[in-house]
């Protein structure tokens, strides 16, 4: 909770950091690595936690919770991590938040076929919107 968030993509820095999420190319949750964005990366849920049904390829969001999901729910909880309280919110969690955001970050369509609606209030497209316009003179993101 006292980390220091790091912005780059600097492959030097990178490797001084003790966790990195979403860039660096690689998946290793023993060094604490958690990339989707390699050619090869195919995880799911499922292939993760063979006990559970969901088989949405997994963004870093996907991953972080994967790994760290129950156990962040039970110390806000202060409920036991492998609780039916815990297992049940971390599922309901996945399955109408966070499967949302991997689908959306790897490319994965909500409808097969054409769409009969606009999704114009997606999490994607919220967050979109703290970004600066392209036109924008101050690009920093960092401005708050």
């Amino acid at each position: 909770q006292d980390a220091e968030i790091v912005r780059t993509r600097d492959p030097q820095r990178l490797a001084g950091c003790d966790v990195v999420v979403d860039v660096g190319g690689e998946y290793d949750p023993g060094r604490h690595r958690y990339d989707h964005h390699q050619r090869s990366f195919a995880e799911s849920m499922r292939s993760l936690r063979p006990d559970k049904p969901w088989s949405t390829k997994l963004s870093s969001a996907g991953l972080v919770y994967c790994h760290f999901g129950s156990q962040i729910l039970a110390g806000l909880l202060g409920q036991p991590e492998d609780g039916p309280v815990v297992s049940a919110l971390y599922d309901k969690l996945y399955e109408n938040f966070v499967e949302e955001i991997d689908a959306m970050d790897n490319g994965i369509a909500p409808a097969a076929g054409e769409p009969r609606y606009a999704l114009s209030t997606t999490l994607s497209a919220r967050v979109g919107h703290l970004n600066p316009r392209w036109n924008d003179p101050d690009q920093d993101t960092e401005v708050g």
